[in-house]
């Protein structure tokens, strides 16, 4: 197997989440190769938190779990891809499904998509 390089860029790679039925992005992300490991053993999505410095397991205060189906390694070995089944509903922190709910038209930037849960609810008032 070819694992990610994790010297390349300082320790971590980018990741691609993306919806394993619907082939939908959900969110971009960043693994170490503690991230990674944990991803291997527990089948559940684990990231590098670049703003908290800290692992950060997918759902873990929010419920909203990533059970992995599928982990492809692109072919510089520096871009992670991980095909998820999305527990929850919403992998946004601002409760989209996708992180990818706004999308720039000649009239300016229009939300694309509902809301499937409330944010307050599943971390507080914000």
């Amino acid at each position: 197997m070819q694992e990610p390089n994790f010297d390349k860029r300082g320790g971590l790679v980018t990741v691609i989440t993306q919806d394993a039925d619907s082939a939908e992005v959900l969110m971009v992300a960043y693994m170490n190769r503690e991230a990674w490991e944990k991803t291997l053993a527990t089948g559940q999505a684990c990231y590098y938190s670049t703003s908290r410095q800290q692992l950060w397991l997918k759902g873990e205060s929010s419920g909203n779990v990533q059970d992995v189906r599928e982990i492809r390694v692109d072919c510089d070995a520096d871009a992670v891809l991980l095909k998820v089944h999305q527990r929850g509903g919403a992998a946004c922190h601002e409760g989209y499904k996708s992180c990818f709910f706004r999308k720039v038209e000649p009239t300016g930037w229009h939300v694309v998509a509902e809301r499937v849960v409330d944010p307050e609810k599943l971390y507080g008032k914000k």
